[in-house]
Parts: C-alpha cells; sequence; structure tokens
C-alpha cells in the first residue's frame, strides 16, 4: 500500500500538536507495512522533522499548477490524506481525476469551524464556550463541513466534536472515525513537588488561540496571582514568537517570553503547574496531554479540557473566568496534597485515553473495509458526491485559470 500525505504545512512535531498528530497518522500507516510519501507546498522550515522510523518520502510540490497531476499519476498512491480541508480544496479534484480509485481521508487536526464559531463568540464578549447562530454561519463552516462530505473518512481528534458534526451538520458515523492524539509514554520518574517550580506556558505563537490566551492571561489572570505571591514566575514558550509577544516580557510581573524551546517536555516536566488559558479553540491539546505524561498537574479552560478529559477527572483545575484560574494557579501551587492528588490522576488518563495500541485494531479495519467496498461507500454518499460534482469543479476552474494566468505573465 503506497500512501500520500499532503500537508498544509511540513510537520513540526516539537513545535506543534499539529505536527505530532501528522507523524502519528503517517505511524499507524506504517504499522500496515504502508509506503509513506508526504507532499507540502509550504517552504521547508528548520522545525520540520521526518522521523528515520517511518521512512517518509517528503516532496515539493506547487500550488495551482498541473506538475502535481504529473506527480501524483506517477507515484499512484492507494491512499490520500489531506491534513485540513484547505488542502483538500486545493488537491483533491486533481487526486480524483488522475487517481479515482485512491482512498480519500480528511484529517481535521482539530475542526476549524468550531475554532472560528468560538473565537466569534468571544470578539463578541460572550463567555468561553458559549456560541450563538449567528457565530457558525462564516464562510470556514460551510468550507470545512463541504470538504468532510466529499472525503471517503474524516479523521476526528475529539468525539465532542463528532458529536458536535452529527448533531448540527447531519454528518453519519460511518465517515467519521475517532483518533485522538498519541502518547509517546509516560516518564517513569518525574520530579516531585518540592524539585519543581514556578508555572509555564507552551504554545506555537503562530496559533491565534494561543496567542489570545497568553494575552488573556497577562491582561488578567496573572496580576491576580502575582498580587497574593509575588514570587510565582511564568515562563512561556513557544515557536515563532513575534515582536509583539516581547512586549509582554516583564522580570517584574513575573511573565518571562522565553521562545522557542528545543525540549519543551524538559521544561514541562520541571514546572509545578503547566497553564493553557485559552478561551477557543477545538481539537485536543498537545500541551496538555505532554503535561500529562509528566505528571505535571495543569490549569485550563472547558475549551482546552474538552475531549481529553472531563472537568471533575481534570488533573488540575478547570475554570473559565480568571478569577477562578487564578485562585487554581494559587491553590495547586501552594498546596502540596492537592498538587499530588491532581499528578496521581495523570497516569489514568494518558494510559485509558491517549495509547496508540487502544485504536490500531478500528482503525486497521475500517481502512481495510474502505478499501474494499469504496465503490458501494460512495454510492452511499449522495451529499458528498453531490458536493464533489460541484463545489470540486469551481475549485478546479479557478485553479486552473491562475495557472494560465500565471503561465500569460511569465511569457510577457
Amino acid at each position: 500500500m503506497r500512501v500520500l500525505l499532503i500537508g498544509h504545512v511540513w510537520p513540526e512535531p516539537r513545535s506543534s500538536a499539529a505536527g505530532r498528530r501528522t507523524l502519528s497518522v503517517l505511524d499507524l500507516f506504517a504499522d500496515l507495512g504502508a509506503e509513506l510519501h508526504l507532499a507540502c507546498a509550504a517552504a521547508l522550515s528548520e522545525l520540520a522533522e521526518f522521523p528515520a522510523e517511518l521512512a517518509i518520502t517528503p516532496t515539493e510540490i506547487a500550488l495551482n499548477c498541473s506538475s502535481f497531476d504529473r506527480y501524483i499519476a506517477e507515484l499512484e498512491p492507494d491512499v490520500v490524506i489531506f491534513d485540513r480541508f484547505m488542502t483538500e480544496e486545493q488537491y483533491s479534484w486533481r487526486v480524483e481525476k488522475v487517481c479515482p480509485n485512491a482512498l480519500r481521508i480528511l484529517d481535521t487536526q482539530d475542526l476549524h469551524c468550531l475554532r472560528e464559531a468560538r473565537r466569534r463568540a468571544i470578539v463578541a464578549g460572550r463567555a468561553i464556550g458559549v456560541t450563538e447562530e449567528d457565530d457558525w454561519q462564516g464562510d470556514v463552516s460551510l468550507r470545512e463541513v463541504a470538504s468532510i462530505w466529499r472525503s471517503d473518512l474524516t479523521l476526528m481528534i475529539s468525539r465532542a466534536e463528532i458529536a458536535l458534526l452529527q448533531s448540527r451538520f447531519g454528518i453519519t458515523k460511518r465517515q467519521l472515525l475517532y483518533l485522538p492524539l498519541f502518547t509517546k509514554g509516560l516518564t517513569l520518574s518525574p520530579m516531585d513537588y518540592n524539585q519543581r517550580q514556578h508555572c509555564v506556558v507552551v504554545g506555537n505563537f503562530r496559533h491565534r488561540p494561543n496567542w489570545d490566551g497568553l494575552q488573556w492571561l497577562a491582561r488578567e489572570i496573572w496580576p491576580q496571582v502575582r498580587r497574593l505571591a509575588p514570587d510565582i514566575r511564568c515562563h512561556i514558550y513557544g515557536a515563532y514568537p513575534p515582536p509583539k509577544a516581547q512586549a509582554l516580557h516583564s522580570e517584574k510581573a513575573g511573565l518571562l517570553v522565553q521562545g522557542w524551546a528545543p525540549d519543551a517536555a524538559a521544561v514541562t516536566a520541571s514546572a509545578r503547574l503547566s497553564l493553557a488559558p485559552l478561551r477557543f479553540g477545538a481539537g485536543q491539546k498537545g500541551k496538555l496531554l505532554e503535561a500529562m505524561e509528566w505528571a505535571t498537574p495543569s490549569v485550563t479552560t472547558s475549551v482546552g479540557a474538552e475531549g481529553m478529559a472531563e472537568a471533575l477527572d481534570w488533573p488540575g483545575k478547570v475554570a473559565d473566568e480568571p478569577r477562578a484560574f487564578a485562585e487554581a494557579i494559587l491553590h495547586l501551587y501552594r498546596d502540596q496534597s492537592a498538587w499530588q492528588s491532581a499528578a496521581d490522576r495523570t497516569e489514568g488518563i494518558v494510559s485509558k485515553g491517549f495509547e496508540k495500541a487502544r485504536y490500531k485494531a478500528e482503525f486497521d479495519r475500517t481502512i481495510s473495509a474502505l478499501r474494499a467496498g469504496l465503490d458501494a461507500h460512495r454510492q452511499s454518499n449522495f451529499t458528498g458526491r453531490m458536493l464533489r460534482h460541484h463545489s470540486l469543479r469551481s475549485h478546479q476552474y479557478f485553479s486552473q485559470w491562475i495557472e494560465a494566468k500565471s503561465r500569460s505573465q511569465a511569457q510577457q
């Protein structure tokens, strides 16, 4: 079996959960004995990684260019994975034209329309997690849901998002497969309460929920913490920090912007608390899973905890209001018994929810069944067929127009 994953960006597992997710999906196919290929039109970054054990063949491709058609015709993949709806829009019509029998899989990474609806709600002044009908009426919802309908299978990282797609948009269960982030394994000897100090925030600065959450922390939460505990510091790590992030750095306030951490696990392992003050977002949070892997209690919001564990079982605290968030930080930081109780809950959550072995068999069965009965599966999805017939034609003609225009300009 030959598998091609077309990425919106190259995988950067040490800078984002998305990169970790991409490699875990390819790892599942590697277990099936697949030959792995990864193609991307983005510039190759210094943080991109291709683990040697996966034997991935990377290829740079172009947007709106028929050279992709020649590439995929020569490759002849059995399975093609699009790692966000934007990638599916750009390339799936080409895949369908050149390799019609290839299984087409969408990996949403997280549900972008949910993230956008929550962002709109925050901008409108509504509480965390509270959306109204108007928040769902934007372009992102229309495009992403259409992409899900068009695909043979969509990999979902959150059961909460599966329920939402079924209830709000009528997506059928057979089109969705739950596949969470996978754990790297628990540390055997985590540092104890007395060996740790300060708080840590980890998150790619290019991810809008992370940047919004960091501003919220600095503006409304951290000053309350420092008034009662002036010795606590918060170290902020993340790839691609913009100049505006440095403006938050303050020794006096105890907010220290450190930039990218080559080993985020190490800074998480030595922190007493991991903070994820997310007011909007979707999917599962790699930074919170990593905190659990190192038995580091965390404080986050209902958005941060969603799809990972129930609030009552959370290894730390879940709080959506600035005062409650600050109080949770102070309580866990100062109370060794409460801290230890939270740290002890991490192992059960990680082992029950994020081990690859728990999901591998269902994944294998689903892929095998779809490949064996692909024609019947597609025939039963009339909405998807209709959308492929209409909307993908518009993507095709627009892409071809861009290519023709570029060619004409180059000849002038």
